[in-house]
C-alpha cells in the first residue's frame, strides 16, 4: 500500500496519461479509465482531486461534456482558451470534436 499522501501506480499512471492530452482536447475520467486499462472514472476523479493539480486536469470532464462543479468556472475558462470543441451554450465540452485517445497502445 502507497504510503499516506503520496500517488499510487494507478495515480502516476493516470497522470502520466493527462499530461499527454493536448491543448484543445478533452477525455473523460471514463476515458482515462479505459485508456489505461485499470480502474474506473470514479478512481481517475478521486486521483485527479488529490493529485492533479500538476496536470491540465481541465482537459478531463464527466462523460457528458462537463466538468466538476467544484472547477467548473476555471476550467471552462481554461478550455475556451485553448479553444476546445465546446457546445453550442458553452458549458460543456463536444466530445463528437474534442475527445482525444492516445495513438500509441497502452496497457
Amino acid at each position: 500500500m502507497p504510503e499516506r499522501g503520496l500517488p499510487s501506480p494507478f495515480a502516476e499512471d493516470v497522470l502520466d496519461l493527462v499530461a499527454k492530452i493536448p491543448r484543445g482536447r478533452a477525455m473523460s475520467y471514463g476515458d482515462v479509465a479505459v485508456t489505461l486499462g485499470a480502474g474506473g472514472p470514479r478512481q481517475v476523479g478521486h486521483t485527479m482531486s488529490h493529485f492533479g493539480s500538476g496536470v491540465p486536469w481541465w482537459r478531463v470532464v464527466r462523460a457528458d461534456g462537463t466538468p466538476a462543479e467544484a472547477v467548473a468556472v476555471e476550467a471552462l475558462k481554461r478550455l475556451r482558451s485553448e479553444r476546445t470543441p465546446l457546445n453550442a451554450a458553452g458549458d460543456r465540452v463536444d466530445f463528437t470534436r474534442a475527445r482525444w485517445a492516445p495513438t500509441s497502445g497502452r496497457r
